[in-house]
């Protein structure tokens, strides 16, 4: 019998028949082939096709890609400085100065801006002006005072004073209206009920008169009961004047003088144009003036011709 012996030599292997029973050597033993060189092969490289061209040798300069239109994006523009250049630009620049803060504009003149006695503590403000002294025609203006400025409360409304216009030295009986600063009285007076007002409010009634007797002891205030006399006004019965109206505390109190300083000069309603002493407003600007003054604001009317604001 024979049996088969494998033998590993040099990374090959070779088969030979031996006689079962011993190892004999042959008469002319058979020379043993050398193993062939193994070949080398490469990993993870695709194989050639017979048809691609062959390959630029390695020294050769490739020649370059054709951009694919689908793909090829725009080449950077030859003008545009280079990252570096752009860095030492900016390495070299001065700094950037910072920006000005803006300046609020100042606010708009007005009229109530040209004035300079009126107390610090007001912050309600009525102006009546003329374009001069004989003239009864007026313009009544409002404002508020906010952050200390002077700001229009509501639009300027026409309004009319004494029949012969602004008086610098008004007495009893003259049909002008008194130049001045004044405040507004404490009580506020009506034939009608009170239509919202904020300060006290006294509706009319029968024997309400306004003393305008220099002789009597109460001149220039209001009395209800027996008549002072000598021209004092039976409130109750003078309409519309006294539909509603505010006190102007020009001399009160009264200040004795010769001739009398003048009383009961008013903020009313106006009747037909021109007043006796008073300011006088169409009804519903009135009531809306009325309204807005605010004691808590201590008020003031100022009364003048225009050229004259520089006074107050």
């Amino acid at each position: 019998m024979r049996t088969w012996l494998r033998c590993a030599a040099a990374g090959t292997i070779a088969v030979g028949l031996l006689p079962f029973g011993g190892l004999e050597p042959a008469a002319h033993p058979r020379p043993v082939p050398r193993p062939a060189a193994p070949v080398p092969v490469a990993v993870g490289l695709p194989l050639a096709d017979p048809a691609d061209p062959p390959s630029a040798p390695p020294d050769s300069p490739s020649p370059p890609a054709s951009p694919s239109p689908a793909s090829s994006s725009p080449a950077p523009s030859p003008a545009g400085p280079s990252p570096r250049a752009s860095r030492a630009a900016a390495a070299t620049r001065p700094p950037a100065t910072p920006a000005a803060t803006p300046v609020a504009a100042p606010p708009p003149a007005n009229t109530a801006s040209r004035l300079r006695t009126i107390p610090s503590g007001t912050r309600q403000l009525i102006v009546v002006t003329t374009n001069g002294y004989g003239t009864s025609g007026a313009t009544v203006e409002t404002f508020n005072k906010v952050s200390g400025v002077w700001q229009p409360a509501f639009a300027a409304m026409t309004g009319w004073i004494g029949t012969k216009g602004f008086s610098d030295n008004h007495v009893e009986g003259d049909p002008t209206t008194p130049t001045g600063v004044y405040s507004i009285g404490a009580t506020m007076y009506g034939i009608n009920a009170n239509p919202g007002v904020r300060y006290g409010y006294h509706q009319l009634v029968a024997d309400d008169y306004w003393d305008e007797n220099s002789d009597s002891p109460t001149y220039n205030s209001f009395v209800h009961g027996v008549n002072p006399g000598a021209g004092s006004e039976a409130l109750w019965q003078t309409a519309p004047q006294y539909n509603y109206f505010a006190v102007i505390d020009y001399n009160i109190p009264a200040v004795p003088a010769n001739p009398p300083r003048g009383s009961a000069i008013f903020l009313h309603v106006v009747n037909k144009g021109g007043t006796a002493g008073c300011v006088a407003l169409g009804q519903s600007d009135l009531v809306r003036v009325l309204d807005w003054l605010d004691p808590a604001a201590s008020p003031r009317i100022v009364m003048t011709p225009t050229q004259n604001l520089g006074r107050y």
